[in-house]
């Protein structure tokens, strides 16, 4: 029994030692997430204040969000590259300092046109810190044990995602909006501190880099003409025009060729030989999917509190809570659930019949939906997107190969940011032209109401028709209630867009691999690679040291009936 226990005992203190080496490790990653969630989050509920303020319309509210995500998705496979290449600490801490100061830099906005760049900036360092992050996990965390983690994780999120909204209504409401591009500054100098001291990754060797930079311009060419078609289709020019035929047609184009390109590059921007792994090809099916359900309605719902239901920017922060509680909680409680006993798939499945449900839901709203509802209906859509989020990510990285968990990582992510840039241009435009449509039907009720204002009425109609996103919440109430009603219309209608691709999530994700988590992390899977390689070299080695060796003329041993044989084959027998 003695000896039992202290069998026992030993990889138990193994184990605590290794827990305490990853925690520290931690530390620094976990506060350079925070101050890339703390950039983004804090400045959500205050756009619609930040656009109208700048004097900029529905699409200039869209662009602001698409040009971050656009310039997310698009770098995030050139980061996940270069950390298959070079050190992933310097990669990561660089990423940091482009992310703040891009978003410190958008603070000094004076028109949408500058926010707009400066949040294209922004978006290059937040691909790395997206890409660069589920890197370094892989590095020191395996697939198996990454649930136990979680918590930690979701404490970092919580702060952010909860705080962050929170905290940028209060500086709109009480100070100025711009501040909120400023918060960061301290937490990224603490994170780039921290991050020096305590993250300490395995030395890699120094391999020659080779860019995809034709990639790269096809790629970002291709997307962007087809987000500035859908945004702009439909308003500044017709759905068939010649404008769309020039778009789509050299959107198509450059698709074309970025895949040709891509497959003959030595280094592509996106191997395409990884589509021939089907977790991989269903997991981006999925994350496709995801990312327009998790981007997208998280965008408009901030918008739909503010101009459907005549919520501050600091009570939008609050009303939209649950979302991000269901959100964390599903993906800590399933997070330690999959360490626990190894199965993923049933807890991704649910997470996408949550999707189809909060989508579906969330498309009924009207603004004035018991708000009970509409909170169960965003936590059933955060839910979903916390139980498939990570996991897709964590199943891909569990079969790619250790060389290419960078690209591979990435690709998942990048195709997530692809959907939700999609996701937000598409929503955003079925959103401006609905309620433009709903502005024209209810004219006569915008007319009465105005002309029933008196002096008063004056104001309020050139504010309606200078074209920028009206402050719904400083409205006089007649007024108010009309456009109350015909954003809460248009934003549901855009919500329904999801519901379609929700379902082809779920289909992707039914159709996955159920592959067991393996419990080693990307370093001792190389590791182990490289063990294996030594072994079968050394095998061979004294297979070809036996086969060519000779004999002793005397005392033949028993495998001399097969000498002849080795002879003939190496060429080095006698004749006599």
């Amino acid at each position: 029994m003695a000896t039992s226990a202290a069998v026992k005992s030993v990889p138990s203190a193994e184990d605590q030692r290794r827990h305490r080496r990853v925690l520290q490790a931690l530390t620094g990653l976990l506060l350079g997430m925070f101050v890339s969630m703390l950039a983004s989050t804090v400045v959500s509920t205050s756009l619609p204040v930040i656009v109208h303020d700048l004097g900029g319309d529905q699409a200039a509210f869209t662009w602001v969000v698409t040009a971050t995500l656009l310039t997310t998705a698009i770098s995030t496979p050139i980061w996940g590259k270069l950390a298959d290449l070079f050190n992933r600490k310097l990669l990561i801490q660089i990423a940091i300092v482009i992310f703040v100061l891009a978003t410190a830099a958008a603070g000094f906005s004076q028109d949408p046109g500058t926010l707009i760049a400066f949040r294209a900036v922004q978006g290059i360092g937040a691909g790395g810190l997206a890409a660069l992050s589920q890197v370094i996990m892989a590095d020191i965390i395996s697939p198996r044990e990454r649930g136990r983690y979680m918590g930690l994780f979701g404490a970092v999120m919580a702060v952010a995602t909860v705080g962050g909204p929170l905290l940028g209504g209060f500086i709109t409401d009480t100070i100025d909006w711009r501040w909120n591009f400023f918060i960061a500054l301290p937490f990224a100098v603490a994170a780039l501190i921290m991050m020096q001291r305590t993250l300490h990754l395995p030395v890699r060797p120094k391999q020659k880099a080779r860019i995809d930079y034709f990639g790269i311009v096809l790629l970002s060419t291709a997307v962007s003409l087809l987000l500035v078609w859908v945004t702009n289709a439909g308003t500044d020019y017709d759905w068939w025009s010649t404008q769309t035929i020039l778009m789509v047609g050299g959107a198509l184009l450059a698709a074309v060729v970025f895949v040709i390109v891509e497959l003959r590059s030595k280094e592509p921007l996106v191997p395409l030989t990884m589509f021939r792994n089907r977790t991989f090809t269903l997991a981006v099916i999925a994350s496709i999917s995801i990312g327009i359900a998790m981007f997208g309605t998280s965008v408009f719902l901030s918008q739909y509190m503010q101009m459907a239901r005549g919520a501050t920017p600091t009570e939008a922060g609050l009303m939209t809570i649950p979302m991000i509680a269901g959100l964390l909680i599903a993906s800590i409680v399933i997070g330690g659930l999959v360490t626990r006993h190894g199965h993923w798939k049933p807890y991704l499945i649910v997470g996408g019949v949550l999707l189809i449900a909060g989508s579906y839901l969330l498309s009924t709203i009207h603004y004035d939906t018991n708000f009970v509802l509409v909170s169960l209906y965003m936590f059933l859509l955060g839910a979903g997107v916390g139980m498939t989020m990570q996991n897709l990510v964590l199943i891909v990285q569990n079969t790619a190969k250790p060389t290419e968990i960078g690209v591979a990582s990435s690709g998942v992510t990048f195709f997530r940011s692809l959907g939700g840039t999609i996701g937000v241009s598409v929503m955003g435009a079925a959103l401006a032209s609905s309620a433009t449509n709903l502005v024209a039907a209810r004219t006569d009720d915008i007319t009465a109401a105005v002309m029933s204002l008196g002096e008063k009425g004056a104001s309020v109609a050139e504010q309606l028709q200078s074209g920028a996103i009206p402050n719904v919440a400083q409205l006089p109430e007649a007024v108010r209630v009309i456009f109350e009603d015909i954003y809460a219309q248009a934003i549901a209608n855009s919500f329904l867009i999801a519901v379609p691709l929700a379902v082809i999530s779920l289909i992707a994700i039914v159709f996955l691999p159920n592959n067991p988590l393996t419990r080693m992390t990307t370093s001792e899977r190389v590791s182990a690679s490289e063990a294996d390689l030594a072994t079968v070299s050394t095998a061979e080695g004294m297979e070809a040291l036996t086969a060519t060796g000779s004999e002793p003329a005397s005392a033949p041993s028993p495998a001399a009936a097969e000498t002849p044989e080795v002879t003939r084959a190496t060429g080095t027998g006698s004749s006599r």
